[in-house]
């Protein structure tokens, strides 16, 4: 496994291990769907400053909403600093190793809830 993400998952549960091929990327997945995988891949960010605002606004992510909505859509305006660093790729190329994954097509699913009517006669 990545030697940084050794060192991150266990601190940060909100990261994800993304392999393709030979390649192994550490981050945040923003959506994945069946032809392509968004991610904001923390290898990309240089400074320590930005690294750590990263895991801090992925830490705010992952205990303030219900992880199920993107990263990019729940901290729009925090969040748009790391534009930059979203790596897309086919999802039939890669394996996600590690870490949670989120999916926009999960919400619109509708969950139909059964409601059982029983009808009575009144006595007369």
């Amino acid at each position: 496994m990545n030697e940084i993400f050794e060192t991150l998952k266990t601190k940060f549960p909100f990261l994800s291990l993304i392999r393709k091929g030979d390649l192994e990327y550490v981050g945040i997945i923003q959506n994945q769907d069946s032809q392509v995988t968004s991610f904001y891949d923390y290898g990309r960010i240089m400074l320590p400053a930005d690294k750590m605002k990263f895991l801090k606004l992925g830490e705010t992510w992952w205990w303030e909403s219900n992880r199920k909505i993107p990263i990019n859509i729940f901290l729009k305006k925090d969040f748009a600093y790391f534009k930059p660093t979203v790596v897309t790729l086919s999802s039939k190329d890669i394996k996600i190793v590690h870490g949670p994954v989120v999916r926009l097509e999960d919400i619109s699913k509708k969950r139909i809830k059964r409601r059982t009517i029983q009808l009575m006669r009144r006595p007369v």
